[in-house]
């Protein structure tokens, strides 16, 4: 069991870490014209939701992936709505 919670790991670390770029970006140019409000408001919603299962599961690798990516779309979706 323990070497599908590496996949588990690997998978958040990888997926999470597509969301720095773009959050350090728009954190940096306060640009956000070319991101979908729905888009962001539709993903942040959905990376919470899957904290939430890995919660309800004990899935310390699902827990740990998404609320850091809920935190970096935080960012982004904030940046869209303050700076439209």
């Amino acid at each position: 069991m323990q070497e599908i919670e590496y996949i588990g790991y690997a998978a958040g670390f990888l997926t999470t870490l597509a969301f720095l770029p773009q959050a350090l970006k728009v954190f940096r140019s306060k640009k956000t014209r070319d991101i979908s409000l729905l888009w962001a408001l539709l993903m942040t919603f959905g990376v919470f939701l899957w904290f939430c299962y890995g919660y309800a599961n004990h899935s310390l690798p699902m827990m740990i992936a998404n609320g850091i990516t809920f935190v970096l779309m935080l960012v982004i979706l904030v940046f869209k709505l303050r700076f439209k």
